[in-house]
């Protein structure tokens, strides 16, 4: 049987072993990636994405002192956007303002999981075809003190947070969660509330 040939019905396949490359193979397919302009047009590419999602927006970003923004962090509308003092933007996070007004406000001392998306807009799906020609509605985010977003989490339009709370792994945030509310889940809610040690200094 040719290894083109399917097997017949019912048959259990051979078992399979990974193909291991002898370091010749490994030189000439480091030639050809070094050499191949496809791949080089591909950098191109990521450079300029990396410059319109995260170098360029930085500059109209308003941030507090003590900032820590990941490298890999990416910014839409960044003139809409506010970051308080000390806040920490963990890895893969995507913070998008609306294109018109919707603004993304973000407390002192925040802290963001990886991978968290701040959206002040979205898009209509009622008024006609193609979704990515209708309008967006947009409203705006608001993030207060001390709040802890956790890995994956969604914060739509709309959402305010209260201070000291604390949001779940992929919750999915739309509405109000109170001061020192833990929300988790999709559609996120609240479950329980943070406690404090009573020799915590209070937020100001």
């Amino acid at each position: 049987m040719s290894p083109e040939t399917p097997p017949p019905a019912g048959s259990v396949p051979a078992p399979a072993h990974k193909e291991r490359l002898t370091k010749p193979q490994k030189l000439m397919r480091l030639l050809g990636g070094v050499l191949d302009p496809r791949a080089w047009a591909h950098l191109l590419k990521i450079v300029n994405y990396y410059n319109y999602t995260h170098v360029q927006p930085l500059r109209k970003v308003t941030r507090g002192p003590g900032v820590n923004i990941s490298p890999t962090a990416a910014f839409s509308n960044p003139e809409r956007i506010e970051i308080g003092a000390r806040v920490n933007i963990g890895a893969g996070c995507v913070i998008w303002a609306g294109p018109s007004s919707g603004r993304i406000r973000i407390g002192d001392d925040v802290l963001f999981g990886p991978e968290v998306m701040l959206t002040a807009a979205s898009y209509r799906y009622e008024d006609g075809h193609p979704v990515t020609q209708q309008a967006m509605d947009e409203a705006d985010i608001e993030i207060g003190r001390d709040v802890w977003i956790g890995t994956r989490a969604v914060i739509l339009p709309g959402a305010r947070i209260g201070d000291g709370a604390i949001i779940g792994a992929h919750a999915v945030v739309r509405g109000e969660v109170p001061a020192m509310g833990i929300a988790v889940g999709s559609p996120a809610r609240v479950v329980s509330s943070r406690k404090m040690n009573p020799d915590a200094a209070p937020l100001d």
